[in-house]
């Protein structure tokens, strides 16, 4: 029988699990599936609420907050299962959202990670921001989502309602095989948050899997559960986390001159945010560059495999086409251009 452990990482989530727990535990009972809260060194009351409530739910205290990279990390060398299921304390599953995940993983062996769609708790009709329908990049590292370009949002008319490869499954539910998160050790944890799982899909393509996503399954997610979209502290995790996870994975004959145009790119978003009044996302860009330069001895490429060309990359610039599109950019117009 197949074993998955469906692990959640709780930091101060009390009132995500009170809400989303108890849905989740009945509609994901199925034979070999286990439920396993990591908590991430909280000061709430959620451990205490988890024993109370839900006795046979494995929990695993750690004795502060290592991230969502170190607080994965370390829960997961204590959990054994042939899949690992990561998912967020703020998602609502719908009905049957397991099986077609466990079985999509089961017939095809050449994939490694895989998601749901994402749709938003609150705008049940559209896409979530946070992997939405499978997440891709552009040739200079931007990350994007069938069903999210930047800002856009789409609803989800069933336009995207078909399996395919992707380049990144979301964070928010990934699906992973145990032995190629431990054969990859895990999540980089100089990431701390945000940008890690883009990391790991790379690292598990250079590898030679495949991500996918499988639209059969739907959650809810609510979003900016952690740090909400206007933070200063999420904007440089994000910056400074793109720069290491190019410098890790890019071919070497590709990377000085796309680490060299984001760099002048960077500079000139950090600029827009000075000319708007938003000093501390100005800074918060510095801040992220200059510790990417900082960090970038002390971080590793991987020279297991090879850094080749891998594939679900958009060889354009999604910001270019994004800004200079007459309507709103939706993932289905430059879709021709992202080859998988």
């Amino acid at each position: 029988m197949v074993q998955t452990a469906i692990v959640i990482l709780n930091w101060n989530g009390q009132h995500y699990l009170e809400k989303f727990l108890p849905v989740l535990v009945r509609r994901s009972n199925l034979p070999g599936v286990s439920i396993v809260v990591a908590d991430n060194g909280s000061d709430d009351d959620s451990v205490e609420w988890l024993r109370h409530h839900f006795p046979k739910v494995q929990i695993i205290s750690l004795d502060k907050n290592y991230g969502f990279t170190g607080g994965y990390n370390r829960a997961l060398r204590q959990v054994e299962a042939d899949y690992y299921i990561l998912l967020n304390s703020d998602v609502e599953v719908s009905e049957n959202w397991l099986q077609p995940l466990i079985d999509n993983m089961e017939s095809r062996p050449e994939a490694g990670v895989c998601m749901p769609k994402i749709r938003s708790h609150y705008r049940r009709s559209a896409f979530e921001y946070a992997g939405a329908c499978g997440g891709f990049i552009d040739v200079f590292g931007y990350p994007f989502c069938r069903g999210r370009i930047l800002s856009n949002i789409e609803e989800d008319n069933g336009q995207y309602n078909f399996d395919r490869e992707i380049f990144w499954a979301s964070g928010t539910c990934m699906m992973v095989r145990a032995s190629l998160f431990h054969e990859l050790n895990g999540f980089d944890e100089s990431f701390f948050a945000h940008m890690e799982e883009i990391d790991f899909c790379w690292r598990a393509k250079l590898a030679g899997y495949k991500v996918w996503v499988f639209t059969d399954s739907v959650i809810f997610h609510v979003g900016g559960g952690t740090l909400p979209n206007n933070s200063p502290r999420k904007l440089y995790l994000n910056y400074r986390n793109n720069l290491l996870m190019m410098y890790k994975n890019l071919p070497l004959y590709r990377l000085h001159i796309t680490l060299f145009v984001r760099m002048v790119l960077d500079g000139v978003s950090a600029v827009m945010y000075l000319a708007s009044g938003k000093a501390n996302f100005f800074k918060a860009v510095i801040k992220a560059h200059f510790h990417f330069w900082k960090m970038v001895f002390s971080v590793k490429r991987d020279k297991r495999y090879p850094h080749r060309g891998v594939s679900c990359i958009y060889r354009g610039s999604v910001v270019l086409s994004f800004f200079l599109s007459v309507k709103k950019l939706r993932f289905i117009d430059i879709e021709e251009s992202v080859s998988c």
